[in-house]
C-alpha cells in the first residue's frame, strides 16, 4: 500500500514586477521505495539528502542514466512519472495510486505543471511563469493530468481534490488556446 504525504507546502508570490518568493511542495511517497518529489531549494538541503530524478533525467546519486522520460516511468507498483512539458521542456509528473480497487486515489505531483489552485481559475498565475512557446502544450498536460488524478499535489501550494467545475474551466481554457 502506497501512502502520499506531504512534508511542506509550497507557496508563491509575487513581491514586484520583478521578484517573486517562492518555496516547492515537497511530498514524501511512502511504500516498497521511499520517494521525495520536489526538495524544495539547495538551501533546504539538510533537510533532504537525495534526490534520483530531475526533470527529464533520470540518476541515482552520481550515476546519470542514458535514458531521458519520453513516456511514462514506473519507479515502482502503484508510482509512475510521465512527461508533463509546459513550464519548461523538462517538467514532469508523479503519478501516484494508492489503494486498490474501488478503495483507489489518485495522486498527481505535478511541480510546476500547476503553480497552486488559485492557478485553475486565473491562468495568469501559470502562464506569466511558463514559456510562451509552450502555453498551448502546458494547457493540454494540465487537462490530461486533472482528468487523471482525485488529488493534485502543485508545486507552489497546498493539496487540492479534482472535481468537474475544474475539469470543466480547463476545458475552456483549452477551447480558448
Amino acid at each position: 500500500m502506497l501512502d502520499v504525504v506531504v512534508l511542506f507546502n509550497g507557496y508563491s508570490k509575487r513581491l514586484s514586477h520583478n521578484r517573486t518568493e517562492a518555496n516547492c511542495t515537497c511530498t514524501l511517497i511512502k511504500g516498497p521505495k521511499i520517494i521525495i518529489v520536489d526538495t524544495m531549494t539547495a538551501w533546504d538541503r539538510e533537510r533532504l539528502v537525495e534526490e534520483h530524478i530531475v526533470g527529464y533525467n533520470v540518476h541515482q546519486g552520481t550515476i546519470f542514466y542514458e535514458k531521458q522520460l519520453q513516456d511514462d516511468y514506473q519507479l515502482c507498483n502503484g508510482v509512475s512519472i510521465t512527461a508533463t512539458p509546459g513550464h519548461t521542456y523538462e517538467d514532469v509528473t508523479v503519478l501516484v495510486e494508492a489503494g486498490t480497487g474501488r478503495e483507489s486515489v489518485k495522486y498527481a505531483i505535478t511541480g510546476d505543471l500547476f503553480e497552486k489552485e488559485e492557478d485553475v481559475a486565473d491562468p495568469s498565475l501559470w502562464k506569466e511563469v511558463g514559456t510562451f512557446a509552450l502555453r498551448k502544450i502546458q494547457t493540454s498536460s494540465r487537462l490530461r493530468i486533472m482528468k487523471y488524478a482525485d488529488y493534485i499535489i502543485p508545486g507552489h501550494g497546498p493539496m487540492f481534490r479534482t472535481n468537474d467545475a475544474l475539469i470543466r474551466l480547463l476545458e475552456n481554457q483549452t477551447d480558448g488556446e
